[in-house]
């Protein structure tokens, strides 16, 4: 891994600008291709959102796209799904991904390694094409950099997919707390746990629209007959949130021995709120700890320049007068 540093460090003091800002170019391109790749084949958007979305004057065209992707994926899924890795524990780890990302489509996973064969095999390609027009570069260059390339292609889908994960975590655990106090306010008001999820819903569609997907999808394996238990389960299953596991844990205790929901969810609201509270107070109290390095390296050598360096010039002035 050094030499492959070390030899790319040296083809960029000898290339001219021009060569460095085609490389980089070359590699924008064949990210936003990756990236289009994902999008089109993996099904960014849910069909839950997709249908909440779908405007009635649209419904032909949205068919028309579905029927294209069904077609693609028919095309290249006998060979997608040769690529699964066989240990259980690997493909279960990124199918649990696909899903905290947003990929809940059957075929996510498939085609998910498909992108990353697909680009292990042409970027390498590309990169051989690209370097025809650098003829200065030697053979072990050209060698390292479609190596390069290929080892680009077989990590950076992971990457990317780490990266949607922890985005849409963030995003869900960001709404939680306005989503938990609505829902307070709701079930004390009279409404019912499904009619309180559902107004949750539609109130924080436009702040928190994943979290208004998922409490929809709750309310929606609630009418299509599965057990409200098992509803919420799999929201909590989803979402990949602790928060939210407690909450569901709590509710459905609260359902299987009878005690008041409103009750339950006033007590996690609290609780929950002076956790928040709790956390905020203990980054706080280690922001004394994380300013020592900025301060040492940056404000210090700052203060002694400005306090001590005037007597220190005029030291080294006497002494050389001397």
């Amino acid at each position: 891994m050094e030499a492959i540093f070390t030899n790319i460090s040296t083809w960029i003091a000898s290339a001219n600008p021009q060569q460095v800002m085609i490389v980089l170019l070359a590699a924008g391109a064949i990210g936003m291709l990756a990236l289009g790749i994902s999008y089109v084949f993996m099904g960014a958007n849910s069909s839950v959102r997709r249908r909440l979305n779908m405007p009635t004057n649209t419904a032909s065209e949205e068919a028309a796209r579905n029927n294209v992707r069904v077609d693609i994926q028919t095309l290249i899924g006998p060979v997608a799904q040769w690529l699964i890795p066989s240990s259980h524990i690997e493909s279960n780890k990124t199918m649990r991904q696909l899903a905290y990302s947003g990929f809940r489509s059957p075929n996510a996973l498939p085609m998910f390694y498909f992108i990353k064969a697909a680009l292990f095999i042409l970027l390498p390609v590309i990169a051989l094409f690209v370097v025809r027009w650098f003829p200065e570069l030697t053979s072990q260059q050209v060698l390292w950099t479609a190596i390069l390339a290929a080892v680009f292609g077989l990590f950076a889908p992971n990457s990317v997919l780490n990266q949607f994960e922890s985005s849409r975590l963030k995003r869900l655990r960001d709404g939680f707390p306005d989503a938990l106090d609505m829902l307070v306010v709701c079930v004390e008001s009279g409404l019912g746990l499904s009619a309180a999820i559902q107004r949750v819903a539609d109130e924080i569609g436009v702040s928190h629209p994943e979290l208004a997907i998922e409490l929809a999808v709750v309310n929606a394996e609630t009418r299509a007959g599965v057990d409200r238990a098992k509803a919420l389960k799999n929201f909590a299953d989803r979402s990949g949130i602790e928060d939210i596991r407690g909450l569901v844990s709590m509710l459905i205790q609260a359902m299987r021995f009878g005690t008041s929901i409103a009750d339950t969810l006033r007590v996690y609201s609290e609780e929950y709120r002076d956790k928040r509270q709790q956390k905020a107070e203990e980054s706080a109290a280690t922001i004394g700890t994380k300013l020592i390095f900025p301060l040492v390296l940056c404000l210090f050598p700052a203060f002694f320049i400005v306090a001590i360096g005037p007597a220190v010039i005029r030291l080294v002035d006497a002494f050389s007068r001397m």
